[in-house]
């Protein structure tokens, strides 16, 4: 082309420039439509628009993080997990930034930035406009991994990771206190209030007090600002107490603001229609914590949005390590009786063999924790944001009928026994014991709705989603009881996910774990493998331990020795529930751990199945 002379070439290169300006006007006209609102809702505002200075905080940059990347204070500044440092993500790991835009300040989730970005360089197709007619994708539009891939992963790993770079275009990133204050206008939400002293015992919900405030007051209880003396916090020393706003259903605290639903874009992970809408918001100060805890139903992804949080995480084969309870009792958590912080090894020698897997999330990255991973969670900064969602899983159908039976048994039980004011069983996310009645209409549609999806899997049709739509309406989404009035059939945060086959075990190796998708390693391993996240140790190589940690019991009664689930139930019902040596009798929360432990109640509910396909 280059050989073209005369008219001719000065006609083609014209009709190059019109391309090249009608590709560009494209390309401009697909980004993501922004800063349309004002007032109190400008921290949303488009490119080249400034938000609102606040001194530095959280976001302080911390040595060996790159310039734009998540901050992390300096080591010693806040309180290390079992003794164990933490895991700073390596660079590369925050969202990028758009050329041309404000940095955020770190009071509103973002940190204090380095210096300006130099001017972009012009591009090769710039420079030779008639090489090419393709214009260059714009950097922020670049995604690590598309949705299709991103949710192959969220659906197929097992093992806790960490998605850096994936959610740089996202206004949802700009939900600091201070922009969630303006937009709630003045409404009151319930925070949780904690002591920091940490304790040999869990810190349960039963055990919190709870007050109801605006951002605005939480933001002034933060800062130490004297107009605390007489609001909700004045009871409440900001150095002896910590405050969590949890569980916040979006769709719930901005029903009048349905259009900020769109500013949480799961559709970038592979699950198209899921936004703020099927979305949960978690805002604390620091120390805030949530008790280590399993979920019965999904998969967890969670974005950091404001300052960071620790993770610990085990594996589902350290179930027995972590000495699980239903007491108190909330619908899909199972608790453990370990307080991760500061572990009575006297009590709960076992927990020493349990396997944490300990991570630091910053804003812009989003952990992935897998199925019926337990995991203590710990606000690290003055302020705190994050956004989460559950994806369901196949296997919830199983579960939630294990779950249906442990209702039932709990409230049976406990209805029974003698009132006590010391007694706390119902955790305060349920608003009271339900009947019998009730129960056993939960379990027979959870029975229900688990045959009709192995009806449907066997004739190789995917469940349909009317069919998940049901079995939430019956059968609860979790915490369905958190605010007064949030019935079962307008808990939809639970979306069926069964049409997406799980990869096969060739497949997982294809993980591509780098500086986009970090796996979090156990503690008490060591790895060079690039991308790695691990705490320094004196051991060798990563090993699986899960599954390896379930001995089998010679048990006297055949009938218990049907299957290999057998042993490990009555091996739980023996090592897990022993009474303290120092205790004389046992009380009905002991006969409870064993009645209801999750390889028992396993147990239960295969054979309640076998029996209805009969």
């Amino acid at each position: 082309m280059r050989g073209r002379e005369g008219p001719a070439a000065a006609s083609f290169l014209r009709r190059r420039g019109e391309e090249e300006t009608g590709a560009a006007e494209e390309s401009r006209a697909r980004r993501p439509r922004e800063g349309s609102r004002t007032g109190g809702q400008r921290g949303r505002a488009g490119r080249g628009r400034h938000r609102a200075t606040a001194p530095r905080g959280a976001g302080e940059r911390s040595p060996g993080q790159v310039s734009g990347g998540p901050q992390a204070q300096p080591p010693g500044c806040h309180r290390q997990g079992r003794g164990a440092p933490a895991v700073t993500l390596p660079p590369g790991s925050a969202p990028p930034r758009r050329p041309g835009r404000a940095a955020p300040s770190a009071a509103e989730g973002g940190a204090e930035r380095g210096p300006p970005e130099p001017p972009r360089r012009q591009s090769r197709w710039s420079m030779a406009g008639a090489r090419s007619c393709r214009p260059p994708v714009p950097d922020e539009d670049v995604k690590p991994f598309p949705p299709e891939k991103t949710k192959e992963i969220v659906m197929s790993l097992k093992q806790p990771a960490v998605f850096c770079n994936m959610v740089g275009d996202w206004p949802a990133l700009h939900w600091n206190v201070k922009y969630l204050s303006a937009m709630l206008e003045g409404k009151t939400i319930q925070f949780r209030l904690g002591l920091k002293t940490v304790d040999l015992v869990p810190q349960f919900e039963t055990s919190c007090s709870y007050v109801e405030a605006t951002l605005e007051e939480f933001l002034a209880w933060s800062c130490g600002q004297p107009s605390c003396l007489s609001g909700p916090f004045s009871c409440y020393d900001y150095s002896k107490y910590w405050a969590y706003a949890d569980y916040k259903y979006i769709a719930r605290i901005f029903e009048d603001k349905p259009e900020i639903f769109q500013d949480v874009r799961w559709s970038d992970f592979g699950f198209p229609g899921r936004s703020g809408k099927e979305s949960t918001l978690w805002i604390g100060s620091e120390g805030a914590n949530t008790p280590c805890h399993l979920d019965s139903y999904g998969c967890n992804l969670v974005l950091q949005v404001q300052g960071r949080k620790r993770w610990h995480l085990f594996p589902p084969g350290d179930t027995s390590f972590l000495y699980p309870t239903r007491i108190p009792y909330e619908e899909s958590s199972i608790f453990s009786k370990v307080n991760i912080a500061n572990p009575d090894l006297k009590r709960f020698p076992r927990f020493r063999n349990s396997t944490a897997h300990v991570v630091t999330l910053s804003p812009g990255q989003v952990l992935l924790v897998p199925r019926h991973w337990w995991h203590y969670v710990e606000s690290i900064d003055p302020v705190t944001v994050s956004i989460n969602s559950w994806i369901e899983l196949d296997a919830d159908h199983e579960a939630r009928v294990e779950e249906a039976i442990t209702r039932m048994l709990v409230c049976a039980i406990k209805s029974a026994e003698n009132p006590s004011d010391g007694d706390l069983w119902l955790n305060p996310t349920e608003v009271e014991a339900t009947s019998h009645e009730i129960n056993l209409q939960y379990l027979n549609k959870a029975v229900s709705a688990y045959l009709e999806c192995q009806e449907t899997s066997v004739s190789g049709q995917a469940c349909s989603s009317s069919t998940g739509a049901k079995q939430r309406a019956n059968t609860a989404c979790k915490r369905k009881r958190r605010e007064v009035g949030c019935e079962p059939e307008s808990c939809t945060l639970l979306t069926q996910e069964c049409d997406f086959p799980t990869p096969k075990a060739e497949e997982l190796k294809k993980i591509p774990f780098g500086p986009h998708l970090i796996q979090v390693l156990p503690q008490s391993h060591k790895t060079s493998v690039m991308g790695a996240v691990a705490v320094e140790s004196d051991s060798g190589d990563l090993h699986e331990n899960e599954g390896e940690h379930f001995g089998k019991l010679h048990c006297k009664r055949n009938r218990l020795l049907m299957s290999n689930d057998c042993e490990t139930a009555a091996h739980q019902m023996d090592s897990d529930c022993s009474p303290c040596t120092s205790q004389t009798a046992l009380s009905t929360n002991d006969l409870l751990d064993c009645l209801v432990n999750p390889h028992v109640i396993s147990l239960v509910a295969q054979l309640l199945l076998e029996r209805m396909r009969e």
